[in-house]
């Protein structure tokens, strides 16, 4: 689910301090402030507002002319099209904005991270860190507006850990990991698609929060862990399970298991896309009212693109794409909620562009960027989802 992004659009927030935002062009996202609004002509979006770039002391010269030079270029840019975004079929009654890098730096590192999982107050967060080698769940506690330098969670750092999920009310998490379910020391392999996956299985485990501190990980019951490919689990308030694993030729569906009475029923495959769809990654709302997740069509192998779906009786609505604002040629991979039920996280591997000829000040701030950053691995961006749910909420 590797990939880049690839659309030409500035987001500007007046209210928010300088960052990194989505989408830009070419694939990438540049740092911008704006104190002035003007229309311009981008790709797929015709007469957006977009920002008239102003530049903020903490900018880079590379962000700041490539903004300018963006603005410019799209304007008169052959290209410019009017495409219409699967939001606008739905009627949404705000602009969706742009996704934001969270935590540069600090959460959102050289190595790839994904699957934030927030408590209750939005105060500590617990994410994946990884490589082609390892996973591992560390966790960050902010103090004001700044986080702290991640922890290894003291549940994870021995085994293949990934995928932590906080309950609604703070008072367990469940992740995946590929640690035996016995006492032996050997990991869980994966296979799906015919193939195999050695040490990169996954059945879930349920930590409880103890105190100010955590529990020992147990593995939840066979009735979820029926074979050794279970992955991303989302938790409902009722404690409903959602989680993904992949079918007898490969491709990964979400599934649900009630929760009743303090056991797990059989999961049943949940009712999202179609025939030829494959879904991953759910987040769902705690009362269930919604659910984001990651889809694409394998035989066509395309993109991943992040879907929103609402309930509907005892099912669910067609899927909604959140549309290019969000989701652009990258991974688009790994949906999880804020701690406000109302804010998407999400991971992909964008990176600034290059620009021609960069002067020796550009390619030291590029270098710089890729060590902060800025490598080609994912990275966790956030977007509010508000045009989505007041959109529904309207139409009810």
């Amino acid at each position: 689910m590797q990939g880049h992004r690839n659309e030409s659009h500035i987001a500007v927030d007046p209210l928010d301090p300088p960052v990194y935002h989505a989408p830009a062009p070419a694939g990438h996202r540049v740092l911008v402030s704006a104190v002035q609004v003007a229309t311009v002509v981008a790709p797929y979006r015709i007469g957006q507002e977009c920002a008239v770039a102003t530049f903020d002391p903490r900018m880079s010269l590379f962000g700041a002319m490539l903004a300018g030079a963006l603005l410019s270029s799209i304007a008169a840019g052959p290209q410019a099209k009017d495409v219409a975004a699967p939001e606008h079929r739905f009627a949404l009654t705000g602009e969706p904005r742009s996704p934001k890098l969270f935590a540069a730096g600090i959460i959102s590192g050289p190595a790839s991270d994904a699957s934030p999982a927030f408590t209750p107050d939005g105060s500590t967060v617990f994410f994946t860190r990884s490589n082609s080698s390892h996973h591992v769940i560390l966790v960050s506690h902010k103090t004001g507006t700044t986080w702290s330098k991640p922890d290894v969670a003291p549940f994870s750092g021995v085994w293949r850990d990934l995928e932590p999920a906080m309950a609604p009310d703070g008072s367990y998490l469940i992740f995946s990991s590929n640690r035996p379910a016995g006492e032996g020391r050997i990991a869980l392999d994966g296979a799906w698609g015919g193939k195999a996956y050695p040490a990169s299985g996954g059945n879930l485990w349920r930590v409880n929060r103890q105190g100010g501190g955590w529990g020992k990980p147990v593995r939840l019951p066979d009735t979820i862990n029926r074979t050794a490919n279970v992955f991303s689990p989302s938790i409902a308030a009722n404690g409903d399970l959602y989680f993904m694993q992949p079918d007898t030729a490969g491709s990964f569906h979400i599934f649900r298991a009630t929760y009743r009475d303090g056991t797990y029923e059989a999961p049943v495959k949940v009712a999202l896309g179609d025939a030829n769809t494959q879904e991953v990654d759910p987040a769902v709302a705690p009362d269930e009212s919604f659910i984001v997740y990651s889809s694409m069509h394998p035989q066509l192998h395309d993109k991943q693109r992040l879907h929103i779906a609402f309930r509907r009786g005892g099912g669910w609505s067609d899927p909604i794409d959140l549309g290019d604002v969000v989701n652009e040629n990258g991974s688009n991979i790994e949906a999880r909620l804020g701690a406000d039920h109302r804010t998407l996280y999400f991971s992909t591997n964008t990176v600034p562009p290059a620009l021609p000829a960069p002067t020796p000040e550009q390619t030291a701030y590029a270098l710089q960027e890729m060590q902060l950053w800025a490598n080609d691995n994912e990275n966790i961006w956030y977007v509010p989802l508000e045009p989505w749910l007041d959109s529904h909420s309207d139409r009810k």
